[in-house]
């Protein structure tokens, strides 16, 4: 099977966080990714570096974060301390924003909000100077001009990246044709919040591969996807422990009130049904009000849940589309603790290897 780099993803909490990095570099992964929200979990940067610290060669990406609770250049400042720190090993994972926004009383920011800073961020990581730009939310704010100073910097660099400092790749985390044309037209990488159902990757592929033509950007660009996943014998068992993550996953789909990508009718009755009922409360947790809305072909179209077997044929099967990484969330707040546990000592000795 093509080669494929899986990552394993979760939100990182203080205590915790370095026991988790370790065992998955002990376990073969090759990559772990934080998620980046601020009411619920610890702050992304400062567990990154914990792990950056405790590990030799994990990789290292937020996974992900989001254009508005920093300045791109507290972003890049962060995420380049992490790549300088790491020797190397960190990625810049970064969408529209969710969980983060909401506890905020926001909705996710416009494509061309992220457009923009995707420009001023690339910038700020290549040490290129970045023009003076009005902050997100801070129009009452004065300019340093009104200050009258003798002199001042004309614009914004990130003036202490060391001169052999990779530059970070940014990662754009992408569910509709909007976003995945402007991750594979102005980013390094794109992984894909579109489910595991093969026609949907297929036209999230190409869709990428499309705008990237458009655009005229030389070369294969890298893609992922980012799928929850279970193993269990019983694969009713399997559904019913990740139903709680795939309704929060299943919901970017159709986040705006509109299905995005390919679905059948009663796929999209489903999706509906997640939407009217969502509850952020609930988030990514099991027993969730939206959880009810899922059947078994919803589950099964976004996300892995079954044998060990299965699991390794379904995650084969995205590979051989031309996805050469996998971002895993195997947890899911409030489901079996025990059961969980065993699902991922299952992933850890029997799904992995076979992937290698």
């Amino acid at each position: 099977m093509p080669e494929v780099e899986l990552w394993s993803v979760r939100l990182a909490f203080p205590g915790a966080t370095v026991r988790w990095a370790r065992r998955c570099e002990d376990e073969g992964w090759d990559g772990i990714g934080v998620g980046d929200s601020q009411n619920l979990a610890a702050d992304v940067y400062t567990e990154l570096a914990l792990a950056a610290v405790a590990t030799t060669s994990l990789g290292l990406s937020t996974a992900v974060t989001n254009p508005l609770t920093r300045h791109p250049a507290v972003t890049a400042g962060a995420i380049a301390t992490i790549q300088a720190e790491s020797g190397g090993r960190a990625v810049l994972g970064i969408g529209r924003g969710d969980s983060a926004l909401a506890h905020l009383g926001l909705a996710p920011v416009a494509v061309s909000v992220l457009a923009h800073q995707l420009d001023q961020l690339r910038g700020y990581l290549d040490g290129d100077e970045v023009a003076f730009d009005e902050p997100l939310g801070t129009a009452a704010v004065r300019s340093s001009a009104d200050l009258h100073l003798a002199g001042g910097p004309t614009g914004s660099r990130l003036e202490w990246l060391p001169a052999d400092l990779a530059p970070v790749p940014i990662d754009v985390f992408a569910t509709g044709p909007k976003v995945i044309a402007l991750g594979a037209s102005r980013a390094d990488r794109v992984t894909f919040a579109v489910g595991s159902d093969p026609a949907r990757l297929r036209w999230a592929i190409e869709t990428a591969r499309a705008a990237r033509a458009r655009a005229g950007r030389p070369g294969d660009q890298p893609l992922g996807a980012f799928v929850p996943m279970v193993v269990h014998p019983d694969q009713a068992v399997a559904r019913a422990l990740v139903a709680g993550a795939v309704a929060s996953f299943a919901r970017f789909s159709v986040m705006h009130g509109q299905v995005l990508g390919p679905v059948d009718e009663a796929q999209r009755r489903a999706l509906d049904d997640i939407y009217a009922a969502y509850d952020m409360n609930s988030h990514f947790t099991s027993g969730s009000p939206q959880s009810a809305a899922l059947t078994d072909d919803v589950i099964d179209a976004f996300c892995v849940a079954g044998p060990p077997a299965y699991c390794v044929d379904r995650l084969t099967e995205m590979a051989e589309l031309g996805l050469s990484r996998i971002f895993i969330n195997a947890g899911v707040p409030g489901a079996d603790t025990n059961e969980l546990q065993a699902s991922r000592r299952r992933l850890v000795d029997e799904v992995l290897p076979a992937l290698r």
